[in-house]
């Protein structure tokens, strides 16, 4: 029941919206400026034009009707279809250009957050469901887009639509038109009101999906292992509550975002009803013309047209915020390995790794090495054996400086590690998990993934050496079998013999193999050798293996525990003192026996 605790959990909602975030934002914006500039130009004038049509219309009814003036009539109806027909033309135009910007944004937003993410430490992975991780990178960014292309402009345009319709207003009638203002007032409470509670709303929705959308990706991903256990109703149970929790907070947002467009409308009501009250029996009868209180009642409707126009913009905007505010969260979170200001090339590698004093932990208050210090010499083969937890993946991640050390430095021919780019440190290393991940795609784009520039002969080549090629080619397809996502189409050790052939044609300089042929049978285990001796030939490589008859040939064998090498020796050696590592391989050889 733990696990499923952990999707029942909310995010911690952010402080009140920072608006520097929209600010931040422009960067985004910036690119496009030119295009949307135009687009808001095309949109002003044909707002604008539209604007005369109340006055066309006030003096129909006021001068061409009554004077039986056909000649103005029809012009004032040529008038009238020419300023829509240009309005059409001008908003199709404007309405290409914007969705060509706002994807565009869309590109460079998701282009900054798929780096970032690439950069960010395992630690970060490690902590968070990926679905929370994937629906910033998709939906947030959908999200937002619209808002920081159309939402802005509109913006912008609205409010000069509604300064023009004041001023127009104004010049056909100051009574009438202060009436309209007079509900201004009491639309600026009404907003006011449901601001905080709209915007908590829905940033309740974003936590609430994170955690559906989470949950749904891990059940996918382990949808073998739900049917091993018969989980299927418990977990049906788990998503059934998730997602009514979505659909409450859902229902609970929109109660609040429907309520905008319905009280501006009241409102809107209620001030074109009073327009005709006040100029038809308190202005007095006869001192307000017909033509008159129909243009201020087309304007006062076009006056609160805009108005709610950018109340729908506002909960645009309210609810997009709470994911604006994810994605920065996103791109905010540090780099915590990344390359020093004055970090130099690493030059092509030797082999002998050093490690000076070093001592490291995953979490402040736990240790994992302590004061660690050996040196191993190019060429050398190097094991790490010792209980789980001890610290041997531990190494070989800080060689490979997957993370950086509490103290002390680890060295590569002498040169500190945390000096030299990321790029070129890990160009030149070869590290075997194993979880050995295969991509989605061919076989040979696969093992070519290790070197991109990799010939067929190449790739066949590798794959041969580590014993791959002969169940490669009876796939019909051969090399170009789709393997479909994350290898599913693969044997757990098919899936480490491909991975074995990548690391292989990358030819690094620096092997790492950690429980490398843990899902490979004796039969096939014994074929590899061959190939794996012929791999490991003149490179240096760390080897963890709990199969330690795997192990028997390095030149040095390191017992790991209690945060520092407790035994180092050969194997002959070791077992002559009797010491940790004998007993651990006399109880396993107990165990095959």
């Amino acid at each position: 029941m733990a696990r499923r605790n952990t999707y029942r959990e909310d995010e911690v909602l952010e402080t009140p919206f920072d608006y520097h975030h929209l600010l931040r934002a422009s960067v985004y914006i910036k690119k496009y400026v030119k295009w949307m500039v135009i687009a808001f130009t095309m949109s002003a004038v044909g707002g604008i034009m539209g604007l005369f049509t109340p006055m066309f219309s006030r003096k129909a009814l006021d001068e061409a009707i009554p004077n039986k003036d056909t000649h103005m009539l029809f012009l004032l109806v040529a008038l009238l279809i020419g300023t829509y027909v240009v309005g059409v033309v001008f908003t199709t135009i404007r309405s290409r250009i914007m969705v060509d910007v706002s994807q565009n944004i869309i590109f460079d937003i998701r282009k900054d957050i798929f780096d970032h993410l690439q950069k960010l430490p395992f630690q970060y992975y490690d902590d968070r469901p990926h679905g929370k991780i994937l629906i910033r990178v998709v939906n947030y960014v959908n999200s937002v887009s619209d808002m920081l292309s159309n939402g802005l402009i509109n913006v912008v345009l609205e409010i000069i639509n509604l300064i023009f319709i004041v001023i127009f207003m104004f010049l056909v009638d100051v009574k009438l038109s202060l009436v309209v203002m007079a509900g201004v007032p009491i639309l600026g409470v009404f907003m006011m009101y449901i601001k905080k509670r709209q915007r908590r709303a829905w940033q309740m929705v974003s936590n609430k999906n994170s955690n559906l959308n989470a949950y749904l990706q891990e059940n996918i991903v382990g949808a073998k292992i739900t049917q091993i256990f018969a989980r299927e109703e418990e977990n049906l149970e788990t998503f059934c509550e998730l997602s009514d929790r979505c659909r409450g907070a859902w229902m609970k947002a929109v109660k609040y975002s429907n309520l905008v467009w319905p009280g501006i409308d009241d409102i809107s009501v209620c001030v074109r009803a009073a327009i005709f009250i006040f100029g038809l029996v308190i202005f007095g009868a006869g001192n307000t013309s017909l033509g008159t209180i129909v243009a201020i009642s087309s304007y006062a409707s076009r006056f609160w047209q805009p108005i709610m126009n950018l109340g729908n913009i506002f909960n645009n905007f309210i609810n997009n915020i709470a994911y604006l505010e994810r994605i920065f969260e996103t791109l905010d979170e540090p780099v915590v390995v990344c390359d020093a200001p004055d970090a130099v090339e690493m030059k092509p590698i030797k082999g002998q790794v050093t490690f000076d004093h070093v001592t490291f932990g995953y979490e402040a208050d736990k240790t994992v090495l302590r004061d660690l210090s050996f040196t191993v010499e190019p060429g050398e083969s190097v094991a790490l054996v010792g209980p789980t937890g001890a610290g041997k993946s531990t190494i070989v991640n800080l060689i490979s400086r997957f993370y950086n050390v509490n103290s002390g430095r680890v060295l590569i021919d002498g040169q500190d590690i945390s000096k030299v780019t990321l790029h070129s440190l890990r160009s030149q290393m070869g590290i075997m998990l194993q979880d050995s991940f295969i991509f989605s795609g061919t076989i040979e784009d696969n093992i070519r993934y290790g070197k991109l520039d990799a010939t067929l002969d190449e790739i066949v080549r590798a794959g041969k050496t580590v014993c791959a090629d002969e169940f490669i080619r009876r796939f019909p397809d051969g090399y170009q079998t789709e393997v479909k996502e994350r290898g599913s189409l693969l044997s757990q050790g098919q899936k480490q013999l491909i991975s074995f052939a990548r690391t292989l044609l990358s030819d690094p300089a620096i092997m790492v193999l950690d429980e490398a042929t843990s899902s490979i049978d004796v039969q096939t285990e014994k074929a590899l050798q061959q190939g794996l001796n012929a791999m490991l030939q003149g490179r240096t490589s760390f080897i963890i293996a709990h199969r330690l008859s795997t192990i028997k040939n390095c030149d040095k064998i390191m017992y790991i525990d209690e945060g520092g090498i407790l035994e180092c020796g050969t194997h002959e050696e070791l077992l002559a003192r009797k010491g940790y590592y004998y007993k651990l391989y006399t109880a396993q050889m107990e165990d095959i026996a």
